[in-house]
């Protein structure tokens, strides 16, 4: 497992993490690490709940409705998320 974020990659939220809504977006509290982040728009909390339902992480942009121009910059957010391990790779599954 490595903990370089490749948005052409499947993740999913971490089975240990909770996401609490927040107007600001959402709080993610890990209860392995006892570790509270900020996940600081909304855009970025429904990229982060939509990644285990799309095949990589820039399809869950794209579903999530983060403009092209800021997949860069969210992309550095979900890169932060990964080494935190508030989301982790997952398998691919094939579907039929």
């Amino acid at each position: 497992m490595t903990n370089v974020f490749d948005p052409r990659l499947p993740y999913r939220l971490s089975p240990s993490v909770s996401l609490r809504p927040e107007p600001f977006g959402a709080l993610a509290y890990d209860f392995r690490t006892r570790r509270l982040s900020f996940l600081k728009t909304p855009a970025l909390v429904g990229t982060v709940r939509r990644l285990a339902e799309l095949p990589d992480a820039l399809g869950a942009l794209t579903a999530a409705g983060v403009p092209a121009d800021q997949h860069a910059q969210y992309c550095q957010a979900l890169a932060g998320l990964l080494t935190a391990g508030t989301i982790e790779p997952r398998e691919s599954e094939v579907r039929a």
